[in-house]
């Protein structure tokens, strides 16, 4: 693994280069992980949510490749971005659920509770978001590894090595992030 994940972070640091046939060497080598981190993301949504994880797939691939300021710095970093991005597009469309609440020419379903359900996770991320945003103002490395490990789907030790820290650090930072944001959201919620 090493090896292959050195062949990432080089082929990164050429398209950073300008290199603009390193970005199509990098996707081949980088797709499994973007469908697992989309697939991740895509299980805590409702069975009825109106974007697909093929769709999440290529919306985080053109947002990728617009990324022309991110110094990149190894494979870990790259997949931190991605999870970031993934996580932006998600919020995106609970936030354009929240404004369409008659679905915006989504399919209609005539249980009252699915879309009760679809406005209240969408309500959810929304607020997830926000308190997201403060705690990285708060606490840049928590939020850090809170989106790895939620949104990016990594596991305690994936996130010690792409952070540089131990895994019992990131394990004792992720419950604090999650205690802290449980009482953030609950606030958000309550409002």
């Amino acid at each position: 693994m090493p090896a292959f994940s050195a062949e990432i972070t080089q082929i990164l640091l050429n398209w950073k280069k300008g290199d603009e046939a390193a970005f199509e060497e990098l996707i081949p080598l980088v797709y499994p992980e973007l469908q697992r981190l989309a697939r991740s993301h895509m299980r805590r949504e409702n069975p009825g949510h109106t974007l697909q994880t093929s769709a999440l797939i290529n919306e985080a691939y053109l947002r990728l490749i617009d990324q022309q300021d991110v110094q990149w710095q190894d494979r870990g970093h790259f997949f931190a971005v991605a999870a970031t991005i993934m996580r932006h597009i998600l919020t995106d469309h609970a936030r354009g659920h929240s404004r369409n609440k008659r679905g915006a020419g989504a399919p209609h379903v005539p249980l009252d509770e699915a879309e009760a359900l679809a406005q209240e996770r969408a309500a959810e991320i929304i607020a997830l978001d926000e308190a997201l945003k403060i705690l990285a103002a708060v606490d840049a490395r928590k939020s850090q590894i809170v989106e790895l490990r939620f949104f990016g789907g990594l596991t305690v030790e994936e996130t010690a090595e792409v952070m540089g820290l131990s895994p019992i650090t990131i394990k004792r930072q992720w419950r604090s992030a999650k205690a802290w944001l449980h009482t953030e959201v609950g606030k958000k919620n309550a409002r």
